[in-house]
């Protein structure tokens, strides 16, 4: 008699629920439609900042001839090697130091 329960529970309910929490579990961490807006929000806003720095700097730099930038640029080695030290201390923190 304890079969006929046993037999299901194992074929049918162990299967079920495994795959019913790894269902949830990915669902979890997959970006929703509401991250989606927020984060193409915050995209269009970075953009419009960054069109005002561009605008604010060229009228500073054309009041003054002797203006340069303070901003961070990608091909430039002193802002890579504030990055690098950046990414050193992040990585001896985890404990996963190069």
């Amino acid at each position: 008699m304890e079969e006929i329960f046993i037999v299901p529970v194992v074929v049918i309910g162990l299967p079920w629920l495994i795959l019913h929490y790894i269902t949830k579990w990915k669902t979890a961490t997959t970006i929703t439609t509401d991250d989606e807006v927020l984060l193409d929000e915050l995209y269009q806003l970075a953009r419009r900042l960054d069109e005002r720095m561009d605008t604010v700097e060229r009228l500073v730099a054309s009041d003054h001839a002797d203006f340069q930038p303070r901003r961070v640029l990608a091909d430039r080695d002193s802002d890579n090697q504030q990055l690098r030290e950046l990414e050193s201390l992040i990585a001896e923190k985890k404990g996963t130091a190069k």
